[in-house]
Order: structure tokens, then C-alpha cells, then sequence
């Protein structure tokens, strides 16, 4: 299945959001602003995406882990991200790279579980999380305390950690951009499709609510760098490119179904 999803250009990919889990929560805690929606519920959808090019197999961010998943209340957990690659026919040994836009819980779960991927992470990140910082933080405690790192930095940084100051040409067609805001090295993906660019903004912007209407989410860095990053984000697409929120419902809905995947977690970007 998963080869006849891979474009035959050079130079262009295929890429796919599987959905894993998803909550409800309320606005008052998903957006900065607080307005007269404050008080009302919304869906969070978490999701992985799949970059594909004719030889190349890209993850970008690593989900839920069970072991974390299972005692969190509220979530519905569709399954581990290993097993939504496996429904479309992938194994963790298939993912060469893994991009991880940054490194909060919901998007580090299973990156020991990538035997050979090579891992790219924003070196201010990485940074940031093993700084004398982060462990002084207590507002959304619960959420800091999962940065996952453990794995990360044990991984051998001549050929499987790549520290990338900024934006970087990964491969030909896509590229990771440096933006802030939601964390300290919070980086965003460009990739090249048959449709234009599709820039994947992860939680730059958890919703299409958030760049479309210039209002950031709840929990972040610095406010000013979001703000930025939504013009970043702006940028790359180009005008006609496609932006893909980290965590809006939306998505499963404005795309194709991967209709042979056993599940249906998966949709077709471009």
C-alpha cells in the first residue's frame, strides 16, 4: 500500500496526518484569549504525519506512548503511532528520519521505539529542556515535566541526533523552520507536494483558529514569537500552499481518507 502512496518526482513527497487520540477540553484552556467561547468545550485531535518521497520514509513526531496514554483521563487513544504506521504497512524499522518539532509529551511518546531514525531536533530545544530552566517551572506542570529528552540524548549524535540551529534543507523538497513561541525551539516543516507546499505548523498553531484569526494558544513561551510564527507559517505556504494545524479535528474532515488502512486514522494531505 504504502508504495503506491510514494511520488515518482524527484524533488516531491506524499504526506499523510494519522490521527491517535483524541479529548475535549475547555477554550478557556486551548486559547490565550479569553472571549464569550471560553466556556465552551472543544475536540483536541493528536496526530503524527508521514512525509514520503520516492526513497525516503519521514515521521514527524512521535505521539502518545501507551504507558502514558493509559492513566490520562479523558483521552481516547486510537492506538500507539508504531501501530498506525503498521496499518498502512510500515515498521518502525521503515522511518529513517524522525523530524520531532519539539519536545513536549504528546510528541516524543515513542521515539525509543525507532531503532534506526535519525533524529532532528532544534538545538534550542534540546537545549532549553536540559537547562537549568525548565525544571524551575511550575505553571502547566504536568505538561513540562513530560518533556521527553531521556532518549534523545542518548542517541549517538554523530549519525542519529542532528542539532539544527535554525531553518534547515533536510532533503530535497522538505525543509524544517525554526519559529518559537509555543517552546523555546519549536520548528515547523515545509514539504514539497504534488498539490504545492504543505507547511506542517505542529503546535506553531494547534488550530486553524489560531494563525487564521491571530490568536494564540493557551500555553506558550513567548507570545511575541507566536505571533511570529504565525506569519512564518504564512510565508512558507506561499499564499496557495496548504497549512496543517498540530491538533485540529478539522483535518480528519477537509482530507481524503487513506481508505485502505484497516484503521482510518489516516488522511491524505498531498
Amino acid at each position: 500500500m504504502i508504495d503506491a502512496l510514494r511520488p515518482a518526482a524527484a524533488g516531491t513527497w506524499t504526506v499523510l496526518a494519522l490521527q491517535y487520540a483524541s479529548r475535549t477540553a475547555l477554550r478557556s484552556n486551548l486559547f490565550h484569549q479569553r472571549d464569550e467561547r471560553s466556556t465552551e468545550s472543544q475536540t483536541v485531535a493528536y496526530y503524527v504525519w508521514l512525509a514520503l518521497s520516492k526513497n525516503r520514509t519521514v515521521l514527524i513526531d512521535a505521539g502518545i506512548s501507551p504507558a502514558t496514554a493509559e492513566p490520562m483521563d479523558g483521552l481516547d487513544y486510537h492506538g500507539s503511532p508504531i501501530d498506525l504506521l503498521g496499518e498502512l504497512g510500515l515498521t518502525p524499522n521503515d522511518i529513517d528520519t524522525c523530524i520531532l518539532t519539539h519536545l513536549h509529551y504528546d510528541h516524543t511518546g515513542v521515539v525509543a521505539e525507532l531503532p534506526t531514525a535519525r533524529y532532528v531536533v532544534q538545538r534550542t530545544e534540546l537545549e532549553y529542556w536540559t537547562g537549568p530552566w525548565a525544571a524551575r517551572i511550575t505553571r502547566e506542570q504536568w505538561l513540562h515535566s513530560g518533556a521527553d529528552t531521556e532518549h534523545i540524548e542518548s542517541a549517538d549524535r554523530g549519525t542519529r541526533l542532528d542539532l539544527v540551529d535554525g531553518d534547515l534543507d533536510l532533503f530535497p523538497g522538505l525543509s524544517v523552520h525554526a519559529v518559537g513561541g509555543h517552546t523555546a525551539g519549536m520548528q515547523v516543516v515545509r514539504v514539497n507536494t504534488e498539490r504545492g507546499p504543505v507547511v506542517l505548523a505542529s503546535d506553531a498553531s494547534h488550530f486553524y483558529e489560531n494563525f487564521e484569526d491571530d490568536s494564540p494558544f493557551a500555553i506558550l513561551h513567548a507570545l511575541p514569537d507566536m505571533y511570529g510564527a504565525f506569519d512564518r507559517i504564512r510565508e512558507l505556504a506561499a499564499g496557495t500552499g496548504i497549512v496543517v494545524p498540530g491538533h485540529d479535528p478539522l483535518v480528519r474532515r477537509r482530507f481524503p481518507a487513506v481508505t485502505d488502512a484497516p484503521g482510518a486514522h489516516a488522511v491524505i494531505i498531498g
